[in-house]
């Protein structure tokens, strides 16, 4: 059996992750929010926040493990001085397979400042956000890089009334070189995952994803073959809620099966010179979008997040050339072709 299917089963959970440092942590943060938030989602957040600290304890294990050398490092932090939440940063660098990448939860709340009314829309007092952001930057340009989150937001009036909720996530793949039985591969998981909850939802965030994820001042070039990304998916009742909630753990659930058996087909390619130039020219890529179009890393930088934490998105090594075309027809065209003209892969 795969071990990615035990750590999503629940049965292989590394001490490390669930020591006494770690329980009181969760406990203290409990209590804060407890203190902070009185509102009839409580129960609920509580095992958002569970989930998502579990989902990012078997994707680190997961990835840990088909690395074979490197170890996440973990740093927490706490935001506005421990008033603010705050998250843990599990970063990987320098292994076998992974050159740089990034595991990151965080639930942070407090309040709606003018800054936030103005550019982030948000009518409210009091905001609350928990959600897992990754990142993988693997060092064989045969392998793709790989981004994934899922998040849950409240909004709250001056009384801790909830006003508004929810979810939004997705993920997404970005190759160097395109194998189409891997994009099948990654794009048929996810789809899987969603098709229980509507058949038509899958195209839909699809779509959504290619629309997204485009470096829109360069033609709408994509910055990779997209996946799945949805926003603003509203409960319209507790029962609704739950299906949600449910929704996203299949997400989440489905990202190691969709991205793992891709790593490990292509880990031990072997590549020169010039497929590091190519990767790092689509890396430079993946700069632009994260630092000018990327809504998660506006938000995060928007309301004093911590810097280390939005950035660890970046890759460690990136290249521009000026006025740079791949040689038609070529390897590098032909992934090229499919970031300009997004395709159907199932």
């Amino acid at each position: 059996m795969p071990l990615w299917s035990l750590c999503l089963r629940g049965s292989y959970i590394p001490r490390r992750h669930k020591d006494h440092k770690e329980l009181m942590r969760i406990k203290i943060l409990k209590i804060k929010m407890e203190t902070l938030y009185k509102t009839s989602t409580r129960e609920f957040r509580e095992r958002w926040i569970n989930y998502i600290h579990d989902l990012q304890n078997d994707i680190c294990l997961a990835l840990e493990q088909a690395d074979g050398k490197a170890r996440f490092r973990e740093d927490e932090w706490e935001r506005a001085e421990g008033k603010g939440g705050g998250g843990k940063t599990r970063i990987i660098q320098n292994g076998n397979i992974f050159e740089k990448g990034g595991v990151n939860t965080s639930v942070v709340y407090g309040r709606v400042s003018d800054m936030m009314r103005r550019q982030l829309q948000l009518d409210a007092a009091k905001w609350f956000a928990c959600g897992l952001s990754l990142v993988i930057h693997p060092l064989n340009p045969y392998v793709p890089t790989t981004h994934a989150n899922w998040r849950y937001f409240e909004l709250y009036d001056e009384e801790d009334n909830v006003v508004d909720r929810w979810f939004g996530g997705g993920a997404d793949l970005t190759p160097y070189y395109l194998y189409e039985e891997d994009a099948r591969h990654f794009h048929q998981t996810l789809k899987q995952a969603i098709d229980p909850f509507g058949d038509k939802l899958y195209q839909a965030y699809k779509e959504q994803c290619d629309e997204y994820f485009a470096n829109t001042h360069r033609s709408n070039e994509m910055r990779g073959i997209g996946g799945v990304f949805y926003e603003h998916l509203r409960p319209k009742d507790d029962i609704h809620a739950e299906e949600l909630f449910r929704f996203q753990q299949a997400n989440g659930n489905a990202f190691i099966p969709a991205y793992l058996p891709v790593v490990m087909k292509r880990k031990d390619s072997a590549y020169g010179e010039r497929e590091i130039a190519w990767q790092e020219i689509r890396r430079g890529r993946y700069v632009e979008f994260n630092l000018i179009h990327d809504r998660g890393t506006l938000f995060g930088l928007k309301t004093n997040g911590r810097t280390e934490s939005i950035l660890m998105s970046l890759p460690p090594r990136a290249r521009w050339e000026y006025d740079y075309h791949p040689e038609p027809g070529s390897e590098e065209d032909k992934l090229l072709q499919a970031c300009l003209h997004p395709r159907n892969w199932v």
